[in-house]
């Protein structure tokens, strides 16, 4: 893993440490050591102040420093060890336990869910079939351009490789005692240099032709489009980068959803289908590393299908278990909603892929 993704990996886990609690237990485990807050001065009667909050003992050491560090990354306080059995294998007691109140037992589902895409991103990134190299082509500017003006280039200098023989030619068969060895050579590399200039003039041919006339303002998702197809490899690693940073946007796109599973429903409000989506998409952030990891290990295009099966049960155990539902209930529910996500939550998320990275 490379120094940016490792970079990744640690700033989730510090964005996810910050935004989750200590439990209880362990909160009360951190002794203080002082009579007052040092924050705002309140005489302390616990190991935190009851007045705005702060631990009643602070550390200054870098070796405290890092110990944060290395917990927020690796052990959310020790609830990471609770929490992820159950929301892989029952996702749904997961759910309801933590939307009734059980918040000191488990990661909250926002920490988890920034946790677990900061890795999948670093993770995918150090894949092969993820990875889209070093090439120039990923250079803003690049691509379909500056092809043509290398080919162009090339050109001009075969052109002029094939005046100079061609004068170094008739030179020699000027010359007084003509020298065959020379004349030939000489031959030899025009034929050489004429063919691939013949090379480069089809290529010319078939590379499509920049349009450079300026596009109609209105026109801009037309604009885009060529920008596109100018650069494609730009704009999949522009995609990349999108998909890392507005994954978040995947929750408020299937509440709508989940609300509508259940309308009007006073026993579901929309802090419950939150909850669902959250941890949900959490799960499916980690399946997709551990299906990436197989395939790279060597494992048959047939682990797809099966990761798939697992993401649809995941999503039946989580709503039989979440909303109390029925067999049946789960399963109409798990249908619609699988739908849902395949042809209108993900392709109106690529959508928004797609706007950003040909905006760019």
């Amino acid at each position: 893993m490379g120094l940016d993704e490792a970079a990744d990996v640690v700033t989730g886990g510090v964005f996810a440490h910050a935004v989750e609690p200590r439990s209880g237990a362990q909160a009360a485990a951190h002794h203080f050591e002082h009579g007052l807050c040092l924050n705002c001065g309140t005489a302390l009667i616990d190991a935190h102040c009851h007045r705005c909050g702060q631990a009643g003992h602070v550390h200054r050491t870098a070796g405290a420093f890092f110990h944060d560090v290395l917990h927020g990354v690796f052990h959310f306080e020790g609830k990471a060890w609770r929490t992820l059995p159950m929301l892989v294998l029952h996702p749904g007691a997961l759910t309801r336990r933590y939307v009734a109140g059980e918040r000191a037992r488990f990661v909250s589902p926002i920490a988890l869910f920034l946790f677990s895409v900061f890795l999948l991103f670093a993770v995918l990134a150090q894949l092969p079939m993820f990875h889209f190299g070093d090439s120039a082509l990923l250079k803003p500017g690049a691509g379909l351009s500056e092809v043509q003006a290398q080919v162009a280039s090339q050109q001009q200098a075969t052109n002029a490789a094939l005046v100079d023989l061609r004068a170094t030619l008739a030179k020699q068969q000027r010359a007084d005692t003509p020298d065959a060895a020379a004349i030939r050579l000489a031959a030899r590399r025009i034929a050489e240099e004429q063919q691939k200039l013949d090379g480069l003039r089809s290529a010319e041919r078939v590379l499509p032709r920049v349009k450079t006339e300026t596009h109609n303002p209105e026109d801009w998702i037309g604009a885009m489009v060529e920008h596109a197809k100018e650069n494609p490899k730009l704009l999949l690693y522009k995609l990349k980068i999108s998909g890392y940073k507005y994954s978040w946007a995947l929750i408020p796109l299937s509440l709508p959803f989940l609300w509508l599973l259940f309308p009007f429903s006073r026993r579901f409000g929309f802090y419950d289908h939150s909850v669902f989506t959250t941890y949900s998409l959490t799960f499916m952030s980690l399946l997709t590393i551990a299906t990436a990891l197989l395939i790279t290990a060597g494992a048959s295009s047939g682990i797809v299908i099966v990761a798939f099966a697992a993401a649809i049960v995941h999503i039946y155990k989580q709503l039989k278990g979440a909303y109390s539902l029925s067999r049946g209930g789960a399963l109409v529910r798990t249908v619609i909603l699988t739908t849902c996500i395949c042809w209108i939550i993900v392709p109106m998320f690529v959508t928004g892929l797609l706007y950003l990275g040909l905006a760019d």
